[in-house]
């Protein structure tokens, strides 16, 4: 019973005010004056052998911590524990949004939706096959060649054979000897042949 109480109030946004025995909507004053008188009653160093204190001191800064970040104690006071552990997750500034897209009538929206157009997955598909893959596709602009790629094996292949074509055949070993010399410079075309 006081487990699924702990967990009503979770929700409800009152837990931490309980924790500073105080009630919910308590001024920042409030809050400090609280946090102040229990932190001293609680602390560690005033209760050595007492590991129940240390824990309630841990709640107790925690509390504060919460309750004195006005963006906090917003969402805290709108959604409770819940809605603190959403803004850890999407951030601050989405916690409306999760709740609402949460919210039973967005989830019987999204059903319905559903449920007109036959199903999720056939809508996808549809809108794939005709608009990225199919006959509504966009076209490339005339005059434009349309870009496409090439694996570099096949690069590779085209290369070799053009430089076969052409008549040069493309080094594919060291030279070996010291004393070899390649042509580098050259007032025509430069080759890297070597010299015997």
């Amino acid at each position: 019973m006081a487990e699924q109480r702990q967990r009503a109030l979770s929700t409800s946004g009152e837990a931490l005010y309980e924790i500073l025995a105080l009630e919910k909507g308590a001024t920042h004053d409030e809050i400090k004056k609280s946090y102040r008188k229990l932190a001293l009653k609680y602390h560690p160093d005033k209760n050595p052998d007492n590991p129940e204190a240390a824990e309630k001191f841990k709640e107790i800064n925690n509390a504060h911590a919460t309750l004195t970040d006005l963006p906090k104690r917003n969402i805290y006071d709108k959604y409770g524990s819940l809605g603190l552990y959403v803004a850890e997750q999407f951030g601050e500034e989405n916690v409306n949004t999760y709740f609402m897209l949460s919210s039973w009538w967005a989830k019987g929206l999204f059903a319905v939706c559903g449920l007109l157009t036959g199903c999720y997955l056939c809508c996808c598909l549809c809108c794939c096959f005709n608009c990225c893959c199919g006959k509504c596709k966009p076209k490339a602009p005339e005059g434009e060649q349309q870009e496409f790629c090439v694996s570099p094996e096949d690069l590779e292949e085209q290369i070799k054979n053009d430089m076969e074509r052409d008549g040069e055949t493309p080094i594919t070993l060291q030279p070996t000897n010291v004393t070899e010399k390649t042509q580098l410079i050259g007032d025509s075309h430069r080759s890297y042949r070597t010299e015997s």
